[in-house]
């Protein structure tokens, strides 16, 4: 799987933030994949089985690694949905990358040289996450090293996405610089992705935990969508955002899906229509 060229229809990372338990994950993937059906969008699943970058002690983490792969094979080969991941330290990414399609690195991990070297030695694609710390420009350091690091173990170095999903903005709050899309598709030579839900969190707002800002989700994922610079987006979703254990104020409801992912398509097509 070459991630080099532009689809013709936008890439979508879609799932809760966590896997909740096995048969919630089974029946949110079973109507996402409806859902997209109907808009004839593809899309890959995404949820973690670790929650292991929080402030708090007391924030849910998730079901853990071997519970949570067993998950995703389930959703990978039942459900014939691929899937994506994060992975947090090295140790994880040989046997993460036997179950997944995609791996994710998490954004505080960007500049961990070790870590990103690992996972790019994986063989698998993975989408780099820019740290909130990070200029767009830097991210091309980071790509530069995953390519040497593939290059070295003999595996492809043109399955790499890179993935905005805010700056830090003074304290507990995030913003979005439209032009660093465009600045990370030229000097990087990676497809875009858009991180359309971590990019309204609120880091810490709700003392113990993480608030958001769900309803400019829509806003922020068309204004990227509408910059040509990006290949996809990613979106955490979940049925029942208000009741979800992590990162549910900057969710968006299943409900939501369908109108946004109708516009996200119109969009995508007529900002990229010269290059058709």
């Amino acid at each position: 799987m070459s991630v080099k060229n532009k689809p013709n229809v936008p890439i979508i990372f879609a799932g809760p933030c966590v896997i909740e338990s096995r048969d919630f994950s089974m029946d949110a993937a079973t109507e996402l994949r409806r859902i997209f059906n109907e808009e004839k969008i593809d899309f890959v699943y995404k949820s973690s089985f670790d929650k292991a970058n929080r402030s708090a002690r007391t924030s849910f983490r998730g079901i853990g690694m071997d519970a949570g792969l067993s998950v995703l094979s389930d959703i990978r080969s039942k459900l014939n949905i691929p899937v994506i991941t994060d992975v947090h330290e090295a140790s994880q990414v040989k046997p993460v990358a036997e179950v997944v399609d995609i791996l994710q690195t998490p954004a505080f991990l960007c500049r961990q040289t070790d870590f990103i070297r690992t996972v790019a030695q994986s063989g698998k694609p993975v989408n780099i996450k820019k740290g909130q710390f990070l200029s767009p420009w830097e991210m091309k350091n980071v790509v530069e090293k995953a390519k040497e690091a593939a290059r070295e173990a003999g595996v492809r170095d043109d399955q790499f996405y890179v993935c905005e999903r805010g700056t830090s903005f003074g304290y507990g709050n995030l913003v979005v610089d439209m032009r660093g899309l465009q600045v990370m598709a030229q000097t990087t030579g990676c497809p875009v992705i858009f991180d359309a839900t971590h990019s309204v969190q609120l880091p810490g707002a709700q003392g113990t935990s993480s608030g958001g800002q769900r309803e400019y989700v829509p806003h922020l994922a068309r204004a990227a969508m509408a910059t040509g610079a990006v290949s996809g987006i990613f979106l955490e979703t979940h049925p029942d955002p208000d009741k979800a254990p992590c990162d549910g104020p900057n969710m968006v409801p299943f409900s939501a899906l369908p109108k946004l992912l109708r516009q996200l398509k119109a969009i995508y097509q007529i900002a990229n229509a010269d290059e058709a």
